[in-house]
């Protein structure tokens, strides 16, 4: 079976930066954070925490009756998917292609719909008081079935619930899928919605979460940099739509980027102590399956989270890789500006990777004053860079679990 090339055409953003993708990109580029101080809890179980949540509002973009049934993942997620199918320009009537396939990564579904049924139950002491909705909203493929619903995509509908990773696998699949020739288009990425109090007092308790810097709580998030104390819990949903190579020449469109490779692995280790050996499987299984020299990556848009674990580990896997190109290549992470959109994490930090290599400038690790001396590589400090001659790049996400996935990308 021949493989066919296969491009980015539509990006879908509800993010803690807002809707407008190369506006988003624009606020990364100089280095502004979207995180602030929010209050969680109960009066008497109340904690005020760093976090990057989003000001949403699904406008008339979902019909409201339907919103009676989706949790905020889906929401976020409809409305991501109707930004990229009309980015894309392949919305007809209200609809999108009927023959794509979608593709959703997502960690826990209706994070906020579950606590309220526990608070139901609890309260109320009644089994009988639970919405009839709550299994429909709940449900981790949720989003993928709303989106196939809304914009009568009738091609596979698929959800991958892997942690940190969801939807970088969702994106990986797809690709394989139109690569292979199983399919010509396909709508893909991730979603996420957890910052609802029970959620957020798990993270808590697992001891992960940032505490408010002395900044402020805007420079909270600070991978790579000797005073990290943890990752900052974000939402949103980011949505691409791609395409074999025949589409859009057919369609005459200017793509974002061209997807090139994707690798995948398991640490077979430990479920949230990271491991550099698989990181390297991940990394160097996406590098042969694009066919590309090691030496054409110019741009890593790492996972690093900012825990004093994680980073390290994520670069002396690079090194591993990459050897002493290793030196030569821009490594940020985003996620100092965005927090950790958990599911949805990978989907961001791709169509991030895509619209720098469209615009051939690469965005900072924001807040890095106090670089670790085991993060040693070029870790972008603090504001953005232009790379003219920026061709191709990769995106990382390694997850709780010890599921490692990367996306290789070349600017189309």
């Amino acid at each position: 079976m021949s493989r066919r090339r296969v491009f980015i055409t539509g990006v879908g953003f509800v993010t803690p930066h807002g809707q407008d993708p190369r506006g988003v990109f624009g606020r990364l580029f100089r280095g502004e954070s979207a995180i602030r101080m929010v209050r969680s809890g109960t009066p008497e179980f109340r904690s005020d925490l760093a976090l990057a949540p989003v000001a949403f509002d699904p406008g008339d973009t979902i019909p409201k009756l339907q919103l009676l049934f989706m949790a905020r993942a889906t929401q976020m997620a409809v409305v991501a998917a109707h930004g990229a199918i009309q980015s894309a320009g392949i919305m007809v009537d209200d609809r999108g292609p009927r023959d794509a396939g979608v593709y959703v990564g997502c960690g826990m579904g209706g994070a906020e719909i579950l606590q309220q049924g526990y608070q139901t139950y609890y309260e109320r002491k009644s089994r009988h008081h639970f919405k009839r909705s709550t299994v429909p909203m709940v449900m981790a493929n949720a989003a993928a079935s709303h989106i196939s619903m809304r914009y009568g995509v009738q091609g596979p509908a698929h959800t991958y619930s892997i942690a940190c990773s969801s939807s970088t696998v969702a994106i990986g699949e797809a690709f394989r899928a139109i690569r292979d020739g199983y399919l010509e288009v396909a709508v893909a990425g991730g979603t996420e919605a957890m910052l609802n109090d029970g959620s957020i007092a798990a993270w808590e308790r697992l001891g992960v979460l940032a505490r408010e810097h002395p900044q402020g709580a805007h420079a909270s998030s600070r991978p790579f940099d000797a005073e990290r104390t943890g990752f900052v819990l974000g939402e949103g949903a980011v949505i691409l739509v791609i395409e074999n190579e025949d589409k859009v020449t057919a369609r005459g469109v200017l793509p974002v980027a061209e997807l090139v490779g994707y690798g995948s692995s398991s640490d077979a280790h430990n479920l949230i102590e990271p491991l550099a050996d698989g990181q390297v499987r991940a990394m160097r299984d996406g590098l042969l399956d694009s066919g590309i020299d090691p030496g054409e990556v110019g741009y890593i848009n790492a996972h690093a989270t900012g825990t004093p674990t994680g980073d390290p580990v994520e670069i002396d896997a690079i090194k591993r890789v990459f050897g002493s190109h290793s030196g030569q290549i821009a490594v940020s992470s985003t996620k100092s500006m965005h927090g950790h959109l958990v599911g949805a994490a990978g989907a961001l930090e791709c169509a991030i990777t895509a619209l720098a290599l469209s615009e051939v400038r690469i965005p900072p690790t924001a807040h890095l004053t106090a670089p670790d001396p085991a993060c040693d590589l070029d870790c972008v400090p603090g504001v953005g860079r232009e790379v003219p001659d920026l061709a191709v790049a990769m995106s990382n996400s390694f997850a709780f679990g010890g599921s490692n996935a990367t996306l290789v990308l070349r600017k189309a």
